[in-house]
């Protein structure tokens, strides 16, 4: 992983390789990923992950009502038809935490809506579903899907759901493949454009706006054919993966072993 840009983010050493090809093309110059990625490291430009204390975002041993999982077959050709919802966790000073909820379109991984809270309350992700309405009025026959906790099941968030005539679908049990994309994201968020710990929680504000930003639009994805997510939020149609799905592969493997 290489830092970039001056707020210290983060980006993978393939997607830097495809981000250069326009410069590397005009010098008339040519390295591959391997050769880039011995660069890097020869000049210390690497970051190493660091794994740090986490905490609990969901309950789901709650009294509220459990949709069940209606997505599993389901592959979005256009945007605004599935949105994945989850809240993850940012780092503050003093072992302190900061709870970032996201709405995050599965056709172009763009965030449509994301609210920073102090609290794990219902608020984060009414305030980040609002947003995502707000941006994307004309939805029609959106599925929203999400993990089984409190915050999306109370009675507050269902209603805006229905409301605005979106389906629910929620994963059904703690296999994080029934919500990837969004765990995908998170991932993506924590270790490249959100890494650090937080002085307090309005410097994670301002550093949560930056991040979005940059990721919807600066940042390329392999699930999305390298485009950015606000770009390919304009497409239709199928969008090529530039990634092979080693779990599903290895699946495969298992079964024609059987």
């Amino acid at each position: 992983m290489l830092r970039y840009r001056k707020h210290q983010k983060r980006i993978g050493t393939r997607k830097l390789l495809e981000e250069m090809q326009s410069f590397l093309a005009s010098h008339q110059f040519k390295i591959g990923r391997d050769a880039l990625f011995n660069l890097l490291e020869e000049k210390g430009l690497l970051v190493k992950r660091r794994k740090r204390r986490g905490c609990i975002t969901t309950f789901s041993r709650h009294r509220f009502k459990k949709y069940p999982n209606s997505i599993r077959a389901f592959i979005p050709t256009a945007p605004n038809q599935l949105w994945v919802s989850d809240i993850t966790y940012i780092h503050l000073t003093g072992g302190c935490f900061a709870y970032l909820s996201l709405i995050t379109d599965a056709y172009s991984r763009k965030i449509v809506g994301f609210y920073l809270s102090s609290d794990l309350s219902a608020k984060g992700p009414l305030q980040a579903l609002k947003m995502a309405l707000k941006a994307n009025p004309t939805c029609v026959g959106l599925i929203h899907h999400s993990d089984r906790g409190v915050q999306y099941c109370c009675d507050e968030y269902i209603k805006l759901l229905e409301k605005n005539s979106i389906k629910i679908s929620m994963t059904e049990n703690g296999d994080p493949l029934e919500n990837a994309i969004a765990e995908r994201v998170n991932g993506i968020l924590k270790q490249e454009l959100l890494q650090e710990v937080f002085s307090c929680f309005e410097a994670a504000q301002k550093e949560v706006a930056i991040a979005m930003s940059t990721y919807n639009h600066l940042r390329p994805h392999g699930s999305i054919d390298n485009m950015k997510p606000a770009y390919a939020h304009q497409k239709t149609g199928e969008l090529k993966k530039r990634w092979k799905n080693y779990y599903a592969l290895k699946k495969q493997k298992e079964v024609m072993m059987i």
